[in-house]
């Protein structure tokens, strides 16, 4: 350290310096020399040492280091090298004045914890691709709990940021944030109980990206596109989005249409109401009424028709005569799901069942306002 000082000051001298400008002129070609060094470091290890860490792992058929070792991970790394530098060169420069050091040590303490935390948010970032296929369970959990794990991090780093600026120990504030807990938890209630909801959604495997669900209490209705600790994204069939707190998915209701999505149809309740007046017999010998073979011949007509899955619940029964009539309900599973070929679907069925009526003499119930 001193033959580095000398050297510097021997050629202030022979500028033709003297004086205190030699301590100016010096501390300022330190600081000047300890920010070139700094900088040439970090480009050192971003144009040489990043792409043979690239070259190594493409080379090799594991994929945790593509993950781990991926590009913006690499390039957080290197973001540290220049505050080792600065680190280890300070007392040098400021080895006259303890008090300028000291300030200078703790600003350069603050800029690594924070190059250190971005470090691990973005190694966090990039577990969160560990595992592919948006639908699964797993990515679900890893995705919630690299959430967390960000928090809890950041949390840490503030406190560390803190301990530095106050030259407190850590541990020391960490004791003394035991009696403000109180008031922590009640600040933040929404956040930790949406937290502990983010959880119970993914590790209870209640939901997952991609999937369609109704929430009755709000106007949700339609795929989740996005899920973490605290919101959950719907995009409705409209294309609006609506963005939802898990505590109000996990402490209310909400319909998860996925078990309709994998089963072997979509199911179809559908009611035509008749005249009870239309109702009459057809076979005086067996009793037979006119509505009982509408209703087989539908029943017939569903089982037999290609877009109906005859394999799952079809039938067509009565329900409980009304004012308005008697209902007919038509009960069955469309094979078709998607929503476009569902609904033309359902409407030629449907259709057919109101045409075919007037075949058997009965006639649909319909309120004709008063002229």
């Amino acid at each position: 350290m001193e033959i580095i000082v000398s050297y510097i000051e021997s050629l202030i001298k022979m500028c033709g310096l003297s004086g205190n400008a030699i301590t100016w002129v010096r501390h300022t070609v330190m600081i000047v020399l300890v920010l070139v060094l700094a900088w040439l470091a970090y480009q050192l290890c971003r144009r040489i040492f990043i792409p043979i860490v690239e070259k190594i792992t493409h080379r090799t058929a594991a994929k945790w280091d593509n993950i781990l070792l991926c590009r913006p991970v690499l390039l957080a790394a290197c973001s540290i090298v220049p505050a080792l530098v600065v680190w280890k060169l300070l007392p040098i420069v400021f080895y006259e004045h303890p008090v300028v050091q000291e300030v200078f040590n703790r600003l350069t303490a603050i800029y690594a914890t924070i190059a250190t935390v971005n470090l691990i948010v973005v190694i966090i970032n990039s577990l969160k691709r560990a595992q592919s296929g948006n639908g699964t369970n797993m990515r679900q959990y890893i995705v919630s709990f690299c959430g967390l794990l960000q928090v809890v991090v950041v949390f840490i780093a503030v406190i560390i940021v803190i301990s530095i600026i106050i030259n407190r120990s850590p541990l020391t504030l960490l004791a003394g944030l035991g009696a403000t807990s109180a008031i922590l938890m009640l600040v933040f209630k929404d956040t930790i109980e949406g937290l502990v909801a983010g959880i119970r959604l993914t590790s209870a495997n209640m939901l997952h990206v991609g999937e369609w669900i109704t929430v009755p209490s709000t106007n949700a209705d339609g795929t989740v596109i996005e899920m973490n600790l605290t919101t959950v994204k719907v995009q409705n069939f409209d294309n609006t989005i609506v963005t939802v707190s898990p505590t109000t998915l996990v402490n209310g209701s909400f319909q998860n249409w996925k078990g309709m999505q994998a089963a072997g149809g979509r199911r179809v309740t559908r009611i035509i109401l008749f005249d009870i007046r239309s109702i009459s017999f057809v076979d005086e010998s067996r009793k037979e009424t006119n509505i009982a073979r509408y209703r087989r011949a539908i029943e017939d007509y569903l089982q037999n028709n290609p877009e109906v899955n005859n394999q799952m619940t079809c039938m067509v029964r009565q329900k409980e005569a009304t004012p308005t009539g008697l209902p007919i309900e038509l009960y069955f599973f469309l094979k078709d799901k998607v929503w476009v070929n569902y609904e033309h679907n359902l409407a030629d069925i449907m259709e057919y069942a109101y045409a075919i009526a007037g075949e058997y003499g009965l006639k649909v119930y319909q309120n004709f306002p008063k002229q």
